[in-house]
């Protein structure tokens, strides 16, 4: 017989989160793979857990030589638990490609659910949650989040977003500029921790309030796009630009402008544009 893989989930701050499963999984388990050895040592004295498996690192630098070496135990028929430092393995955070591994050899793979960053912020952000988008974490590079940003400006779910916190200032004034100032938005700061702190507004309001400093796990929800706001046609995204232009932007910067501007490619601009200036062609 082939053994199970159990994806822990674990709390994400608080640990009196944690729920009665967990305590018995990681009890009894034959492996338990964790993140951080050490926060799991944390986890399980502040619990009073006594782990009686094998406790082995498996994180995102080891992740592919110790995929193979867990699907061969679980072929032995063992059972592994998966934790990782804070909420649900494999999102965000290693155990995908166990995960995808271990149901290719025909291991049976089972949960214990557990608290969740990005279901808590979108819960506590006041925003809509009948359709939402998880992004996950945001690229590093400025030049990489606009690009990003603008090409969900026209989504219409709830978005949800992990952000370091030195980062954060940077990127909420980048979601103004491609979603709309007014665009409505939650920063949810050390969720179930002490210092909680949920801070809503505008886009451009939370790009002003962060600009003093934020420290702690950051999650980012914003609203999606108005269904209702109507995208423009060639003949109106070119006359954006010749507005533009007529108020002293020079082209290029007043096509990238209206791009970001109605969300749309630069390219489509551009061609807008070109259709202008030489009709039939």
């Amino acid at each position: 017989m082939t053994g199970r893989l159990v994806l822990v989930g674990t709390p994400i701050g608080d640990f009196s989160d944690a729920s009665a499963r967990l305590r018995r999984v990681l009890g009894e388990v034959d492996v338990v793979a964790a993140e951080d050895t050490r926060r799991l040592k944390r986890l399980t004295s502040e619990l009073g857990i006594v782990v009686t498996g094998r406790v082995m690192s498996f994180f995102e630098g080891n992740e592919r030589q110790r995929t193979d070496e867990l699907v061969a135990a679980l072929v032995e028929g063992q059972t592994v638990a998966v934790v990782t430092d804070a909420g649900m393995p494999s999102v965000s955070d290693p155990g995908y490609r166990l995960v995808a591994a271990a149901i290719e050899a025909g291991i049976q793979v089972t949960a214990v659910p557990g608290p969740s960053a990005v279901l808590t912020a979108l819960a506590l952000s006041g925003l809509p949650v009948d359709r939402f988008t998880f992004e996950g974490f945001l690229p590093r590079k400025s030049g990489e989040r606009i690009k990003r940003f603008q090409e969900l400006a026209r989504e219409q779910r709830t978005m949800i977003f992990f952000e370091a916190p030195h980062r954060l200032t940077d990127s909420l004034a980048e979601m103004a500029e491609a979603f709309g100032k007014d665009r409505r938005a939650a920063v949810c700061r050390e969720l179930t921790k002490t210092y909680e702190e949920v801070k809503r507004g505008t886009a451009a309001e939370l790009a002003e309030w962060a600009a003093d400093g934020v420290r702690g796990e950051i999650t980012i929800v914003v609203s999606g796009a108005d269904p209702s706001a109507r995208e423009l046609g060639p003949e109106e995204l070119a006359a954006e630009v010749a507005t533009d232009e007529e108020a002293g932007t020079p082209r290029k910067q007043a096509i990238s402008d209206v791009a970001k501007r109605f969300g749309v490619p630069k390219r489509t601009v551009y061609d807008a544009v070109l259709a202008a200036r030489h009709p039939g062609k």
